[in-house]
């Protein structure tokens, strides 16, 4: 089932040269918990989910309807939105190939017969990984230029700064690097599973990253906290979730789960609060938080958990509006409740 989940409308601060983490946690617990949608409910428009393993579904918020879109597959986190919310980049089973086509399945076009995955970097411009993990920079007039992507997980959006992972000392480390010259330009620390999501804000002025951090040597319980780079910058980091729940783990195994508002200016994400060193037992429910990038603040939104959070938690997607946030997962004690 898909839910929306309102939000509390936060004061920004604009301009501000740096970002003060906070350790104090405003919690917002609405007194009926989580809600079912009805038909209609705002900000209405469309939600692009799957409800089986046949096809990219369409459901319509505003009639509650939903149908399959013939001539795809179930893409989970491949589907990529243009930056204008228009367009939808899918991989076409029919012609085993990546098509673009609006968002209620019609206008499809061709994209790319070579590719694993079709990313929009800019207004009109894609980014082609290919199978090989090679990658093309295709510019609206259809000129492509080849980008070296070795080890590169991640390309910042309007530019060519990319996240690259490293084998350093037996460990593996992220790093941000320039792909004009395959020069590292700033350290971001270990990658280390269920400890390394990441993910550019729309656009590409920002990287935000989570990163482990060692609470006891002892026994090797590590948290996590998020962390801000921005080009020309030295990371930053704009969280103290430690402080405030002791070891917690901020959303699961796939690494590029950060939640970035559409105006770039919070960040939605899961925490889970930790028991023991192993990140994928002994844990408490999943809790969405959002983080205001410019002041640093950081609400709970403490009106639903979820159990479903390893080896990851339901996606986050905001609304256009940056109003609400949509997710799947189970309602308690709906017997009709479902993904």
């Amino acid at each position: 089932m898909v839910k929306w989940l309102a939000l509390a409308a936060l004061i920004l601060t604009a301009g501000a040269p740096r970002v003060e983490a906070q350790s104090d946690i405003a919690r917002l617990c609405p007194p009926t918990g989580i809600q079912t949608a009805g038909r209609g409910y705002p900000p209405g428009g469309i939600i692009l989910t799957q409800f089986d393993r046949t096809a990219i579904w369409v459901y319509n918020v505003d009639t509650g309807s939903r149908y399959p879109l013939p001539d795809t597959v179930p893409c989970g986190r491949g589907c990529r939105l243009s930056p204008d919310g228009r367009w939808l980049a899918y991989f076409n089973a029919r012609l085993n190939a990546y098509s673009r086509m609006r968002v209620d399945g019609t206008g499809r076009e061709l994209l790319s017969t070579s590719a694993s995955d079709v990313v929009w970097w800019s207004d009109g411009s894609l980014f082609i990984w290919t199978p090989a993990h090679n990658a093309l920079l295709r510019r609206p007039n259809g000129s492509e230029r080849p980008i070296d992507v070795h080890s590169v997980l991640s390309v910042q959006p309007n530019g060519l700064l990319g996240v690259r992972v490293r084998l350093s000392g037996g460990n593996f480390t992220r790093e941000i690097v320039d792909l004009d010259t395959g020069i590292t330009v700033v350290a971001l620390g270990a990658d280390r599973a269920y400890f390394n999501a990441h993910a550019w804000s729309p656009d590409g002025s920002r990287l935000a990253f989570v990163s482990p951090v060692v609470l006891n040597p002892n026994s090797g319980m590590i948290g996590s906290e998020i962390f801000l780079y921005t080009p020309r910058g030295n990371p930053q980091p704009v969280t103290i979730l430690n402080a405030a729940y002791g070891a917690v783990r901020i959303n699961g195994l796939s690494v590029g789960e950060l939640s970035w508002s559409p105006d770039g200016s919070r960040i939605a994400f899961w925490v889970t609060e930790m028991s023991s060193a192993d990140p994928t037992g002994n844990l408490g429910q999943a809790i969405i938080h959002v983080l205001d990038v410019n002041t640093g603040a950081v609400t709970a939104y403490c009106g639903y958990g979820t159990n479903e959070h390893t080896p990851n938690p339901p996606r986050l997607v905001w609304s256009p509006d940056g109003n609400h946030l949509a997710f799947g997962g189970i309602v308690p004690d709906d017997a009709e409740s479902g993904y």
